[in-house]
């Protein structure tokens, strides 16, 4: 009985650093898409700057798995939710690294009257957000219906992901003088939209833990 009460403890360790990662990347993208909004340059090169606590914490998340599988010889839902666990953070990472790709678009736009009005950018990164705090709350909380609820937004993240790169080749065709701008915005809004790829990859993860068997809200 101690034997399973300490390994439930560091399942809840375990659990509570991929929630710490998700709050690191969450931040990471708000401050990215604040200095694109605002234009605001120290603001990027500071969410670049950040990305190396995120990557540590990805690192020692796999480092404290591993351990935990050579230490319980975990097997069936256990052995999944630690995999996961490893799987999961790769995907949080990859958030983050989208996060600095915005940043360093910011930087490439650089003062030009920003064209961000024209974009559904920031409603993809709301929905974005929405859908990493519900995935990793499904995985926390073992919750089926919250990873399907990803699925479901990740729909909406891609009707604005076509719409904005509709709008954005439209103008570029009667403004080519905006096309450092125009492309740059283009460039977000398949991070973005990759963002979300990679959050539905977390709510596939969690769906897996919890019924052992694959699922695929991408389709």
């Amino acid at each position: 009985m101690v034997i399973r009460e300490n390994f439930e403890k560091n399942l809840e360790e375990l659990k509570r650093k991929i929630g710490e990662m998700s709050e690191l990347s969450i931040t990471a993208l708000e401050k990215a898409f604040k200095a694109l909004k605002t234009q605001d340059i120290e603001i990027a090169l500071k969410v670049i700057e950040g990305d190396n606590a995120i990557d540590n914490l990805e690192l020692e998340i796999n480092q404290f798995a591993i351990w935990l599988m050579a230490k319980e010889a975990p097997v069936s839902r256990d052995l999944r939710e630690i995999i996961g666990a490893i799987k999961i953070s790769s995907e949080i990472e990859r958030v983050a690294d989208f996060a600095v790709n915005i940043a360093k678009a910011t930087i490439k736009i650089g003062t030009a009257k920003s064209l961000l009005e024209i974009t559904n950018l920031e409603k993809m990164k709301e929905l974005a957000i929405e859908m990493l705090q519900k995935a990793v709350q499904s995985f926390t909380e073992e919750n089926i219906a919250l990873a399907k609820e990803v699925g479901e937004l990740e729909d909406e993240v891609d009707r604005y992901n076509g719409e904005t790169y509709k709008t954005i080749t439209n103008y570029l065709s009667e403004h080519p003088e905006e096309m450092n701008q125009l492309l740059q915005l283009l460039f977000v809004n398949r991070h973005l939209e990759r963002t979300a790829d990679h959050i539905t990859n977390i709510a596939e993860s969690t769906a897996y833990l919890i019924k052992g068997q694959i699922y695929d809200f991408n389709s």
